[in-house]
């Protein structure tokens, strides 16, 4: 009896607790977080628009905000760490560009195409939401990828650089997901267990698609947070190993291994997932993330060890060439803005500022030599660079030279018998 009239209470006290978060749906509880009234079981106030701009309406939102922090704060690290890995930056800035609106159309296309209730006529209403990291990261990828073989770059030590950018990206823009109260995961009694107005509606609306194990009365695994810690510590991992990498791509395979791991481990839990046959995409392709990224650093450090020829791209006469270019155009750019400093200073004290313009016309005008006209040097270099890592056009290109090469070496030795004997017959 007793028993019963205690479980009553609880149901009943349930009851008015969920009431109570329906009733404020612009508030995230968290019921377990300590054991008196907090701010955090009493309810944290949270608005999906940021900011309002005045006069035309237009909203901001947290999560776009957020992701592009995020992708301001990628950028900033990536371009300071390009010679790292000896990529000019001012080359990569056109793939970086590209890279980022490739991601987004990858993002969108990958989201509405595993997405049973979007069709491809909303594809274009990006506002409303619906984007995917995954397709957002190999979007990135064929589009930049793209611009940096235009561009004489490395794919693979670009690569390199943007690995740790894209964990940064994502550990800031998860945030946008607490902001929508979306990317939640199954319930928990831990004290960061969360529930809202919208996780509530979300599981009663697909309580039998979850297999009727989730509760709408219990708090929620925050698997935004999960992942954004997770992808915090892998930049950390990758940020130090850097400099220690064995090969070009070394440190990018290494991000889809640890994200694909965390992710695998995360997406377990949530239940707001694309489905594809009942099976997690997201979850599928992180597993299959894993193992290749495995097997692959495996048999790339092999070949590797094997050849003692390989050189990373930072070592070879390409990079180098590229990078003296770059500083050339850096050195440049600022001793042209001092000399027109002192030429602006001399006018502003009534000095005669002849041989100064004498000099800036030598130095930087119409005839004077530029840094690209050592494009040359960098042609000839990215002609003698080989890689074990090597694309198939460029190992063809050096497959259909070989005959040329070896019909030029017959005929000298040709020549050089001959000049022998008539030496012999003299």
């Amino acid at each position: 009896m007793i028993t019963q009239v205690l479980q009553t209470l609880a149901t009943d006290l349930d009851e008015q607790f969920v009431n109570k978060v329906r009733s404020e749906p612009g508030k995230v509880y968290f019921p377990n977080f300590g054991s008196g009234d907090n701010i955090f079981s009493e309810g944290i106030s949270i608005d999906r628009v940021l900011f309002t701009i005045p006069g035309i309406n237009f909203k901001i939102y947290w999560y776009g905000f957020l992701i592009a922090v995020g992708i301001t704060l990628a950028m900033f690290y990536g371009f300071r760490r390009m010679r790292t890995v000896g990529v000019d930056p001012d080359r990569a800035t056109d793939a970086v560009i590209a890279g980022f609106f490739g991601a987004i159309v990858g993002a969108r296309l990958y989201y509405v195409a595993f997405n049973a209730d979007y069709s491809f006529s909303r594809i274009f209403d990006i506002r409303s939401g619906g984007l995917a990291l995954y397709g957002g990261i190999i979007g990135a990828i064929l589009v930049g990828g793209i611009v940096v073989k235009i561009r004489k770059l490395k794919l693979t030590a670009i690569l390199d650089c943007v690995a740790p950018c894209f964990l940064i990206g994502i550990s800031v823009g998860r945030w946008g997901n607490f902001f929508n109260q979306e990317a939640f995961g199954a319930n928990t009694d831990l004290p960061w267990g969360m529930m809202s107005s919208k996780t509530i509606n979300y599981i009663a609306e697909h309580y039998d698609d979850l297999g009727g194990t989730v509760s709408s009365y219990a708090p929620v695994h925050p698997c935004f947070l999960y992942e954004s810690l997770w992808c915090f510590a892998a930049f950390l991992v990758l940020h130090f190993y850097l400099k220690h990498r064995k090969f070009d791509g070394e440190v990018f395979l290494m991000f889809v291994g640890l994200y694909g791991l965390g992710r695998f481990f995360i997406e377990s839990t949530r239940t707001d997932s694309l489905y594809i046959l009942n099976i997690k995409v997201s979850q599928l392709i992180a597993g299959a993330s894993v193992v290749a990224s495995v097997v692959l650093i495996l048999i790339f450090r092999n070949i590797v060890k094997r050849n003692d020829e390989y050189k990373l791209f930072v070592n070879t006469e390409l990079s180098k060439a590229q990078l003296k270019e770059y500083d050339s155009y850096e050195t440049l750019k600022k001793e042209k803005k001092a000399l027109k400093a002192k030429i602006s200073e001399a006018k502003a004290n009534g000095e005669s500022v002849v041989e100064l313009e004498k000099e800036y016309e030598e130095k930087f005008g119409k005839n004077a030599k530029k840094p690209s006209d050592d494009v040359v040097e960098i042609n000839t270099a990215a002609e003698n660079y080989k890689s074990i890592l090597a694309d198939d056009d460029e190992e063809e290109d050096s497959s259909e030279s070989k005959p040329e090469e070896e019909k030029d070496t017959n005929e000298n030795n040709k020549a050089e018998d001959e000049n022998k004997e008539d030496k012999g017959n003299e």
